[in-house]
């Protein structure tokens, strides 16, 4: 049997040891909210591809003209692999050709992935606010990825970490937000 003040030192050292891996495991964002078009596929929905879309034999994605509806190649990934992690994922998109953005995201294999979409004209601060009502978080505890600058501002006042993608999302871009978020939490 330990003396009494051993057990107290060894159940301090585990507690400590508990905090300080919390501590430097650092503050997760609870909401990660990606655009579309230029952030997740490398087009706008509503002028550079012709709805409806469908997914051939082989597998591609082709738009009604017969087109291949192109992607960049690291959002599928990005998605699953936050999804698996646990992080609550969202659209926010102001494209006036919803249905196509919708077919896409489901042709695409993303529905599963996002709790919930915001898909509709109108400005980004909206889609965000609605997000933040339905999904029960703040502002604080989300991080927003889009192509547009003038998004980014907006956002950004709103007290979210808004994030400038330049030619898609990447496992780096994410990575890196997510390390931001946290450093600025902690």
């Amino acid at each position: 049997m330990l003396p009494t003040n051993l057990v107290s030192t060894c159940i301090f050292i585990v507690q400590f040891a508990k905090t300080l891996s919390s501590q430097m495991a650092g503050v997760k964002p609870k909401v990660l909210v990606f655009d579309l078009d230029y952030t997740l596929w490398p087009f706008w929905v509503d002028t550079h591809v012709t709805p409806p879309f469908r997914k051939t034999s082989q597998g591609v994605i082709i738009d009604s003209l017969g087109y291949n509806v192109n992607q960049y190649p690291e959002p599928s990934e990005v998605l699953s692999d936050l999804h698996k992690q646990g992080y609550i994922l969202a659209v926010a998109s102001r494209t006036g050709e919803v249905q196509g953005a919708q077919q896409l995201i489901e042709l695409l294999g993303w529905k599963k992935y996002f709790s919930y979409q915001q898909i509709y004209p109108g400005g980004k601060t909206k889609h965000l606010t609605n997000i933040k009502k339905a999904l029960g978080v703040e502002f604080k505890d989300m991080i927003f990825f889009d192509d547009e600058g003038r998004n980014i501002r907006d956002v950004s006042e709103l007290g979210v970490l808004s994030i400038l993608v330049k030619n898609g999302v990447t496992k780096k871009v994410v990575n890196d937000a997510i390390q931001q978020f946290s450093a600025q939490r902690s």
